[in-house]
Order: C-alpha cells, then structure tokens, then sequence
C-alpha cells in the first residue's frame, strides 16, 4: 500500500466506527502559552479534556501535523542518525470524549492493525500501566483483559510498565492517565529467534519500535501532586503515520518508504550522491529530507524563520539541513529550496497548504540558506584567524567559550569548528563549551519558570460568554481563580461568567482595564486567550470576590487599538488594489499606539506605490463606511460573500464577517462603528522580513497627527539653524555641495601631507634584522593622513615595517603596517604587534595581519608604544 492509500484506510476504517474526520491544526499554536508547536495530536482538542468546551461530536479522528524540537518532546539530534525519529511528523489518532472508553480503544486498534493492515500478531507486543503504589494506582488490569482477548497466544506478548513509559500526563498539572502502546517487531526471522521481541520492547532497538500508543484519559493532577479521577473519561490514540508506512511497506527504515523516497531521490539527483553508498552521506540526506518537511510545514502554517521564539527554532532546523548539505554532500551553494516540488508532490494532496503557498516556501528557503552560507563563509575566516592568535596554535587547544560565542552569536555549528581544529590538529575545551551551553541553557530555563496553582473554582460554567462587542462596562462574576508566580513575581489568573474585555488573538493585543464594586478594586493588566479560556491577568485580589464585579475595560485604549485594527482591514484591501490579488496577510499586531502589517510581495514598494496605498485607506476613511458584521455564519456563506481568511489561522464551523465598503475579512476581533472615526492613516515604515515578506508599520488617529507635527517640528528646527528664510531644501542642497567641495579639498591637503611626511619618514628608516623598519611619532591632524601615509608605503612594493603614533585632540593614535612578504613568511603580522603595544597608550585596536590601528586615551604613552614595537621587531 501507498503512504495516502494507508492514510486513507486510515480514515475510513473511523469512519465506520462512527467517527468525524477532522482537519489538521497548524504546526504553529497561537492560544497556549504552554506550547510553541502542536507536538501531538491532542493539542487542538486540549479545551475539551480540561473542560473549557463542549465536543460537537463525541468521536474525532484525523492526521495531525506534529513538531518535535523542544522541550521534553525534542528528537532533534536523533534525527537523520536513526531510521524513525523526525521533527515533523503525521500522527494518525482517534479520540473519544467522555464516550467509548479501554474496551473499543483497544478492539479498534487491534483489528485496523490485524485485519485492515494484515500485520502479524505474532510481530505485535503491547505494554500496560505497572501500576504506582507512591500515586496509589493500581495496575491497569482492565486493560490487560482486553488485551487477551485479542491475541490467541498472551505469553510474553502483554509487558507491563512504568510510570515514565505508560502513564501519560498533559504537563506538570492537568488531565492525564494510564496508557497502552502497541509494539511492533519487524526483524528477520533470524534475529527474532536470537533474541524474543518481548525482551526489546522500550529498549530503543531500531526495529522493535512503538507505533501506537492508547491513552485513557481518566485522572486530574492536581498542583499538589494528587491525583482525581475526572467526571468523563476520554480516549486520545496517536500512530506515527512514518512508522507505520515502514511497517506495512515492508521495510526497516521510515525513509525507504514512499513518505521520504522522492524527496531523497531528488536530494541525490542535485548532488551526484547515491543513497545507500556512505554513512555520512545518508545521514545527510536523511537529516535534509526531514527538515525541509519541518520548515515547509511551518512556513506554510506562518512561521517564517526568524531570529526570536519558534521562528528562532525552524531558523536552526534550516541551518542544520544546510550544514549537512555543506559538510557531507560538499554543496556550497543553496539546493534545499529546490526540493520543495518533490515535497508539495509527495503530500500535497491529502495538505493543500503546501501546494497553495509553494512559491513563497521556496523563495523563503532560498533566502535562508543563500544567508546561512554567508555566515559559514565568515565563520570560516574567523576562525582561520583565531586559530593562529596566540595561546590557540602554541597550546594546541582551541577555548571553548570562543567556540560557544561563535555558535551562539553566529550560529557557527560547533560541529563544523571541531572539524576545522582537527584539520589544524587543535583540540577544542568541550568541558568549557558545555559549561557555557549549560548556563545559558539554565538562564532561559529560570527566565521561562512559571509556577501555577489549582484553579479555586467558586461556580461551574461551560466557558466564558465576550459582550465585548456590544459593551465595554458589565457586570460579573468571578467563577474561577488561580495565582501565577512569574519571576518570582505574584500574578492572579481570573475566569468570568461573562466579560467585555477581549483577549489576545489575531494579531489584536488583550484589554486592559479595572473590576470594581463597593469591597475593593483589581486591576486587569492583560486578558488572554488560553485554549479555549479567557483569562483576565490581575495584580491583586480583593478580600471579598464571591459577589457581582463592573468589569471596565480601558476605552481609550480599546478605541485605539479598534482604529488600528480596522485600518489592517483597509490597508489589506489597499494592497490587493495596488499590487494584486496575490497579496495576502501573513501576520499582524495590532495595539493603542500603531499597526504591524505583514503580507506576501516580492519587491519594496516604490514611493508612488506606498503613496497609492495611504490615498485608497484615507479614501475609504473620508467615506465613514459603516461596519458591516455578520456573526455566526458558515464558512460556505462567508466565502459566498468574500470573505478572505486570514493566514495561518484556524476556523471553527461558525465564523464572523467583518465588512467596511469593499473590504470583507473573517475576523473575530473589535472594530470601529465607521471608517470616519480612524481619522487619518499614515505609513510609517515598509520593509522586508524574509523573502517574498514585507512589513508595513502605520499609525492612525492622534498617533498620526503626533507623527506629522513631529516631522513639522523637524523640519522647524532645521529651517532656524539654516537662517533659512526662502526654499529649506534648496539651501540644504546649497550646503551640501559646498561640503562636497571642502572633502575633496582635505583630501588633497592629507595626500599632500602624507606624501611630505612619508619623505621625511624614509629618511628616518632603520635596518632591523635585515627589514627596513620606521617607527616614528608625527604631528598631524587626522588619522587618515597615517593611513594614507601607510597605502603609499605597501604600495612601493619593499620588505618593511611601519610603525607611526600620533596625539590628535588629548587622544592617542597608533597604525601598523607591515609588508606582504614579511606577513606570508609567518614571522610578525600588524595585529600581533598593535595587541602588544596598544596596552601603553590604554587603548585597544585590531584589524588585518599586514595593517593595523590602535586608539588609546594616554598619548604620553607613544614613545613607550614605538619603543616597545621596536623590541617586538628585534625578537622575531
């Protein structure tokens, strides 16, 4: 069976069992702060187990887009090195919430494997919980029965666990409970009677391996460490897709299958490498073909690699595909972003977010890896350079905090520097480099602690009903708390049976605002949206908070932040208008004191086209067009009317339209009543992001007014120190001419100075160890005369050192310049020199080996700095 026809299978074996198949979420999540990327297949249902929404249907089963690259789920460096880890993967699960439980979860699986598949029973293991006697439960019999029913021969075939293999947990508190994998064997006879399957189970053999894993879901864990059970029990299965495809495709590596295969095919196409003939190339490959799902994935979902958050991680992904390009196939030149036809072919099909948005993965890839070879470029000479300054090349050992700065600051692989020192045979402080990676990795560990307790719930409600369209003043109650330490910071998280605040979501910031009532009053300094919970952040609570509250929200700044974000809705439409209809937003933030808007274009706007644009916006703003919103219509009705959906957002069945004159967008955030109150529009920055990315930042109402006054006021100020009584620009443009003329002036005066002096200092020229050397102090007015003086003296093609030092304004100036000849034979280079004598003038300086500057703020220091490079030049 093809990899789609199992995925297919797949789906309507469910579908049989009464089950709707469902989409994929994105890879990128957007309400929980607990998570970068959906990292199971759980994620998208995680409201229901914790209670916060009802299921439409009780039976749910999909194909879930998973990442795996931090945290406690983070495979990355296995990959590519083994036959089944990956960053990104399909995890094919089916979910029952507060419906069928162990006894269908169990039968189901067996008979999709068994009967649907035809795997042998006599390949399958399966393990269930040990039981805990610390948690006080007790062994998972239950489903240990159900087991045996199904195999017609239990001996070693039913291996009971621990806690860390069969107890599954949401995090540190929450839903959890015990669970049951299926195993599966697929050596050769041979190696299966050398030693029983039973015996490899969880023992990280690369062909006895876990293919599904049955959670039941019937415990909470409490901040506490306790343990209760929860009112409806739930069912949350996960099957690796890639594991499965290499168990029913009949082979032993996940990438031989038809999942990976095209895409390697092509890998060895561009690079001349067969798969199967070196170690090091396999990995490659392998590691190439599983990251460029991972980054097309995410970049298809909205993530653009970025140096911050899960941007930084799919940035790292990238430069580790590149890197194995660069070190084991020897391409130095960008080939990932070729692959991405032969990925959108593989998948396209059953993920249509590939196909629709291949052209901007692509030009995305390209971008990054053409940058990441740059750095690798300059990584290379840096650390050609390093090597030979003292200390490195004489110890033979290499620092491991340089290492770590180079891999940290310039994302120069670590691998790639040891590989360099071996060539140099150069040891590299590992034991220093860990340490440096251990306390950044500390640092970012207790700069993320968060510690949470209970929920203390004063009354049950199904979720949170917003008013805040309709009102920004109502009354409410408190029916949920919990206090959050944040930095060692208090903070309290409240839930409301109702509340006019709105939360952070699609690109528009939280409310802010005050609960007030005649016992007291809590700030709110944030509202958010978590999972399916609007949660209000407060500073404090009041002694009393089983009573009615008025929740107010800050209407200033909700009015503002309403102004801005009907502006992104007519800047959207304004540039479909001026650059096309292929133009579509791929991010945004919307907040009180400006706009961000990111959208999809393959060149900078020219002033004509940014102009265009701000004259359709307050166009349409002068039009005072009325708000136009349509709530709780299908995704059918809402296309039938135009509606476009934005980028890498999840709809659920119902969505809202938000409509002003021409522009139509699903959206669900708070706007204005008509455009008229928006005010005035004006951009206020354009520029790119990443490739086929651009930015616009913007500014409405009296944030755009204070930004016209302020360049008014510039242009005041410069208006009084011109005297300027007639046209500013022209006599700018008078002044600047006149300044054109007096460089070139100086220039002429510094050759004429520098080529006096050079007359001067040749006159003065020793003879050191056979070298003709000059090592004087002179006067003059700028540091460019020495250097001058310096170019016409490398220039003359001789075997010499220079040394000059100079006293400009109460400062102290060194250069060194030092002949190509005398640099090649190894002996003396400027740097070497200026690092020693620099010290005397209490400065520092760098540069190249054969030219070298020094600044210091003690000039009577410079007898003893030329003296000193004296003695460096007779003991070479």
């Amino acid at each position: 069976m093809k990899a789609k026809e199992i995925r297919e299978d797949f789906f309507n074996f469910f579908k049989t069992k009464q089950h709707q198949i469902v989409a994929s979420a994105p890879l990128i999540v957007k309400d929980d702060p607990s998570l970068m990327f959906t990292n199971a297949g759980m994620n998208q249902f995680k409201d229901i187990f914790l209670g916060n929404k009802t299921p439409q249907n009780k039976r749910v089963a999909n194909s879930q887009k998973c990442l795996r690259v931090s945290g406690k789920h983070n495979d990355l460096e296995e990959v590519g090195h083994d036959t089944y880890h990956h960053t990104m993967f399909e995890m094919l699960g089916n979910w029952s919430f507060g419906d069928y439980f162990k006894k269908e979860a169990i039968e189901w699986a067996w008979e999709f494997l068994t009967k649907n598949l035809g795997i042998s029973e006599n390949r399958l293991y399966v393990t269930i919980f040990e039981g805990s006697k610390e948690e006080n439960v007790s062994r998972d019999d239950e489903s240990a029965g159900y087991w045996e029913k199904c195999f017609t021969n239990t001996v070693f075939k039913i291996i009971e666990g621990s806690k860390k293999d069969n107890f599954w947990e949401m995090g540190e508190t929450g839903p959890c409970g015990p669970c049951s994998e299926i195993h599966v064997d697929i050596r050769d006879e041979k190696e299966r009677k050398e030693t029983p399957g039973h015996l490899l189970v969880n023992m990280g053999h690369p062909h006895v391996i876990e293919i599904w894993n049955l959670v039941f879901i019937q415990y909470n864990r409490k901040a506490n460490g306790d343990l209760e059970l929860l009112p409806s029990r739930h069912v949350d299965t996960g099957m690796g897709f890639e594991r499965l495809c290499m168990v029913v495709q009949g082979k032993t590596s996940n990438y031989d299958t038809d999942v990976f295969q095209p895409i390697i095919k092509k890998i060895s196409e561009i690079t001349g490498r067969k798969y199967g003939q070196s170690t090091n190339s396999d990995i490659a490959m392998r590691v190439i073909a599983d990251h460029l799902r991972a980054v097309s994935f995410s970049i298809a979902d909205g993530q653009i690699p970025t140096n911050n958050k899960s941007g930084y991680v799919i940035k790292r992904i990238l430069r580790r595909a590149v890197r194995y390009g660069y070190n084991n196939l020897g391409m130095e030149e960008p080939f990932i972003y070729k692959l991405v036809p032969a990925l959108v072919e593989t998948m396209g099909e059953h993920f249509h977010e590939l196909e629709s948005n291949a052209l901007q993965i692509s030009k995305v890839i390209h971008e990054e890896e053409t940058a990441f070879l740059k750095t690798l470029g300059k990584g290379l000479k840096m650390i050609e350079r390093l090597i030979e300054e003292p200390g490195n090349s004489e110890n033979k050992m290499f620092s491991g905090k340089i290492a770590f700065e180079l891999y940290d600051t310039f994302g120069f692989p670590i691998d790639l520097t040891q590989l360099i020192l071996r060539e140099k045979n150069i040891g590299l402080n590992v034991k220093e480099f860990e340490l440096e990676m251990k306390n950044q990795k500390e640092r970012s560990r207790e700069d993320a602690v968060v510690e949470s307790g209970d929920w203390v719930v004063l009354k049950e409600i199904e979720g949170t009903r917003f008013t805040g369209y309709e009102m920004t003043i109502d009354d409410v109650y408190i029916t949920k708390y919990r206090k959050v330490k944040v930095k060692g910071k208090d903070t309290f998280q409240l839930v409301l049976d109702k509340t006019p605040f709105y939360a952070l979501s699609g690109g528009q910031v939280g409310d802010t605002g005050v609960l007030y009532s005649e016992r007291g009053q809590i700030n709110i300094l944030n509202t958010i949206k978590e999972n399916n919970l609007i949660i209000h952040i407060a500073d404090k609570l009041t002694d009393e908070i089983q009573h009615i509250f008025k929740a107010s929200v800050n209407l200033p700044n909700r009015l503002m932040i309403e102004n801005n974000h009907t502006a992104t809705h007519l800047l959207h439409f304004a540039l479909r208008k001026v650059l096309g209809v292929h133009v579509e937003q791929k991010g945004s933030l919307v907040d009180a004191d400006r706009l961000r808007f990111d959208f999809n274009h393959f060149a900078r706007l020219t002033k004509e086209e940014l102009s265009a644009v701000e004259d359709i916006v307050n166009g349409n703003i002068r039009k005072n067009f009325t708000g136009n919103i349509k709530s709780n219509i299908t995704m059918g009705e809402a296309k039938k009317i135009g509606a476009m959906a934005l980028f890498g957002e999840k709809y659920g069945d119902e969505v809202r339209v938000v409509s002003f004159g021409e522009s139509v967008e699903l959206c669900g955030g708070t706007h204005v009543n008509s455009t008229g109150e928006i005010g005035l529009f004006k951009i206020i920055s354009e520029s790119a992001i990443a490739a086929g990315v651009r930015r616009i930042e913007a500014v409405t109402a009296g944030k755009a007014i204070e930004f016209f006054n302020e360049k008014l006021e510039v242009v005041e100020k410069i208006t009084s120190l011109l005297k300027s009584t007639g046209d500013v620009i022209e006599n700018i443009e008078k002044l600047m001419s006149e300044n054109q003329l007096l460089k070139k002036t100086i220039e002429k005066l510094q050759i004429q100075s520098a080529t006096t002096l050079r007359k001067e200092l040749n006159n003065k020229a020793g003879i050191i160890n056979g070298i003709k050397v000059i090592a004087q102090q002179v006067d003059t007015y700028s540091i460019d005369v020495l250097k001058n003086i310096a170019n016409q003296f490398s220039g003359s093609g001789e075997d010499l050192i220079l040394v000059l030092g100079t006293r400009i304004d109460d400062r102290a100036n060194l250069i060194v310049m030092v002949s190509d000849n005398i640099v090649r034979a190894g002996k003396i280079n400027a740097v070497n020199i200026i690092k020693e004598i620099s010290g005397e003038i209490n400065g520092g300086g760098g540069g190249q080996p054969f030219l070298a500057t020094a600044g210091g703020k003690n000039p009577d220091g410079l007898e003893k700095a030329l003296n000193k490079a004296l003695a460096i030049i007779k003991n070479c």
